[in-house]
């Protein structure tokens, strides 16, 4: 099937639906279902991010942008995951429980606004891999267009590109909870400290990175091909005393 045909397919796909709730995190992936259910819907599709300490402010403020690009209708839900032991203890099935939160939350808002469906962005590329959130979804009845049709993580930038979404090359941007070892215990003091570190490495100019916290070590990723311009461009000092308070 041709990335044109997938495309068509998927506007398909949401005229039958009638009416769709998206799970919006700001992130390509969700985005494109976005777009795409709104241009077939129109106001009856709305997108709704959830906000909790694992999200970077600056996410939030991104993906409420791009749904006025849009011109989706975007609504804003708090999530409660944090209160959850079962997720800040950081099982290897954290995700599990952040996605029971999510969806436990906007399945409800889904039946009282009138919505038939609630529907998220994963791709067929995150079938491949452990997934635990995926179940959870499933279970609590949640469709994910892009799976359903075959549209893989490529092909989700490619069809961007082609609607001319400016975004269509923005990079991955998991919560902040995936940046601690599995084990570690997480809390919104943690989350924090890791959101001001990467925020403070971004405006220094470095986009795609993660800064992983382990106990009181930060470790920070970047590509490969960057690593060396890194080390030259950046006051480490200033850095480390910046990373510590």
């Amino acid at each position: 099937m041709t990335l044109t045909e997938k495309l068509e397919k998927l506007k398909t796909l949401f005229a039958e639906m009638g009416h769709a709730l998206i799970a919006y995190s700001g992130g390509v992936d969700s985005t494109l279902v976005a777009k795409v259910a709104h241009e077939v819907l129109g106001d009856r599709a709305v997108a709704v991010t959830a906000v909790s300490p694992s999200l970077l402010p600056e996410e939030l403020t991104e993906a409420t942008a791009q749904a006025a690009t849009i011109g989706i209708t975007h609504k804003i839900v708090h999530t409660q995951e944090m209160a959850n032991p079962n997720y800040t203890s950081n099982p290897v099935n954290r995700c599990y429980f952040c996605k029971s939160e999510l969806h436990d939350t906007l399945k409800p808002l889904a039946l009282e606004w009138g919505y038939s469906y609630v529907i998220d962005g994963v791709n067929a590329d995150d079938l491949k891999d452990y997934r635990p959130g995926i179940q959870a979804a499933k279970e609590r009845g949640a469709r994910s267009p892009l799976a359903e049709i075959g549209i893989t993580k490529m092909e989700v930038r490619n069809l961007s590109h082609l609607l001319a979404l400016p975004w269509w090359n923005k990079p991955a941007q998991p919560c902040l909870s995936s940046r601690f070892p599995y084990g570690e215990e997480i809390t919104i003091e943690k989350l924090q400290r890791v959101g001001r570190a990467e925020i403070y490495l971004k405006t220094l100019g470095w986009e795609d990175l993660r800064v992983r916290s382990e106990g009181e070590t930060a470790r920070i990723e970047l590509p490969p091909e960057k690593i060396k311009d890194f080390v030259l461009k950046t006051a480490l000092p200033t850095l480390v005393t910046t990373l510590e308070n």
